[in-house]
């Protein structure tokens, strides 16, 4: 590991062990998936707590994780806010993308591990930040590009709906993860099992290194450095015993 990747994993463990020694929950920042797959690694030097993740929303790419005391059974709630960032003027406004919001909350002078998932659709983006940060952002965020904005803290159940997805359908030889993705990136299988097998594939936040994992409906994939999708369902069988799938690619 890199020293950044030492100084994470330490993090981590304390982090860990703060919950362990105080009976308290706590929580990591915002973690990318290169850091979610060191979390995963780093789980067996971890006291006796329990551990989750979360970003926000069923979809999230970047999510905080949670250590509990294994005697604590309440339902956790996640330090986390929506942040709406819309046009002033929708009419006289840039083609907003997601690395225009990014650029404008870091050129805030926040942290990107303050910052989850940004959601943009029709112009709009949603941005998913630690708590500590979204009074902030609502005060501070007025200009993305050359584009005047209002900022609002909106309901994080709007994030879901404002997600856009490629449909695809076609056949695969079984519902394995690795036939799968190589339908959902159109690749071959053998290049997607060495993401596996490296890895860079997360099922439900949860790192995945086998490439027979069976798939089952509504389960999130996430590929570092490729994307996400959701295999929704196998549609049919074929008389040749080919699956008939649907799954909906992150846009």
């Amino acid at each position: 590991m890199t020293k950044e990747e030492l100084i994470l994993q330490k993090k981590l463990i304390d982090t860990a062990f703060s919950a362990y020694y105080k009976n308290i929950v706590t929580f990591t920042d915002f973690l990318n998936l290169n850091e979610l797959k060191i979390l995963h690694s780093t789980h067996n030097e971890f006291p006796a707590v329990r551990w989750e993740t979360f970003g926000g929303y069923g979809l999230a790419e970047r999510q905080m994780a949670a250590f509990i005391p294994e005697d604590l059974y309440y339902e956790i709630e996640y330090p986390l806010i929506c942040v709406k960032v819309e046009p002033l003027n929708r009419k006289f406004s840039d083609s907003l993308t997601h690395r225009d919001f990014l650029g404008a909350v870091l050129n805030l002078g926040i942290d990107r591990s303050r910052i989850g998932d940004i959601v943009v659709k029709d112009n709009t983006g949603y941005i998913i930040a630690a708590c500590s940060f979204g009074g902030f952002l609502a005060n501070e965020l007025v200009r993305v590009k050359h584009t005047n904005v209002r900022t609002t803290i909106d309901s994080l159940e709007n994030i879901s709906s404002a997600q856009e997805f490629d449909e695809i359908c076609g056949s695969v030889a079984s519902a394995r993860i690795d036939s799968i993705m190589a339908l959902a990136f159109s690749s071959s299988r053998s290049s997607m099992s060495v993401l596996a097998e490296d890895g860079n594939v997360f099922i439900n936040g949860r790192q995945n290194l086998s490439n027979s994992t069976v798939l089952k409906p509504d389960d999130i994939v996430s590929i570092r450095g490729k994307g996400k999708f959701i295999f929704k369902e196998v549609v049919s069988q074929t008389k040749k015993g080919r699956y008939f799938i649907k799954i909906l690619k992150y846009v």
